[in-house]
């Protein structure tokens, strides 16, 4: 996929929807010391955080179940799954934000994207009670007119509704929404929404590239995006 900087693309919207993991915050290590918690609570082996990191994605069940299969499609048994995401959530409330931080340019494009007028949300599959507190930490709370987490809906991405649902809460159609992620589940989720597509290289995307994902444009951080987005005003 070509980079829109070199084909000299602009993209017009009046809102932009941006990924948590691997797109705002790395939270690796993070997410890996509550797995590792909750595996040696269950005397299970540790894992690497590059590990765990290709396991991000889908929210936290799902991490869960990956973790304790080892499989992308793993089912865990329920009889070891509930405990193990019990035990998963409680040790996340205390490692959420330890470790964090934002990526390069995280703070500049934001604040770019909020002097051109733009509407800014954070739509992520992370549960609402780990997002808000996370991205308060971190200081980059002020700068979104919400956070939706995975649990508010009863779909998370790739399912496009998560998206269409807070485009329609910031005032703008989705054809003049840019949504910005690191996997093929942000990817899969704007397109199905029918907004503008970006993401950046540096994420998760469950251990693969981005290179071969459908996206309007692979941006190398977030003040590059904000230099490509035009915003445009309401009719």
């Amino acid at each position: 996929m070509k980079s829109a900087a070199a084909a000299g693309r602009r993209f017009p919207a009046r809102a932009v929807i941006i990924d948590l993991d691997g797109t705002l915050l790395d939270t690796a290590l993070d997410l890996a010391e509550a797995v590792n918690r909750m595996l040696a609570d269950l005397g299970r082996p540790v894992l690497d955080p590059a590990q765990v990191a290709a396991a991000v994605g889908k929210g936290a069940e799902v991490l869960v179940h990956r973790v304790l299969t080892g499989r992308p499609d793993g089912r865990a048994d329920p009889a070891l799954f509930e405990p193990a995401l019990g035990a998963f959530l409680r040790h996340y409330h205390d490692t959420n934000g330890l470790h964090a931080r934002a990526y390069p340019g995280v703070r500049e494009g934001l604040q770019a994207m909020h002097e051109a007028g733009l509407a800014l949300a954070c739509v992520t599959n992370k549960p609402q009670a780990f997002a808000e507190p996370l991205l308060a930490r971190l200081g980059l709370a002020p700068w979104f007119a919400f956070v939706q987490g995975g649990d508010a809906l009863p779909h998370k991405k790739p399912d496009p509704r998560p998206l269409l649902h807070a485009a329609a809460r910031l005032g703008a159609p989705p054809a003049l929404t840019v949504a910005i992620g690191d996997s093929l589940n942000d990817a899969q989720a704007a397109r199905a929404a029918g907004m503008t597509v970006l993401v950046v290289p540096y994420g998760y995307n469950e251990g693969a590239g981005v290179q071969g994902l459908d996206v309007d444009a692979i941006v190398d951080s977030l003040l590059q995006a904000a230099g490509l987005i035009e915003a445009v005003s309401a009719v």
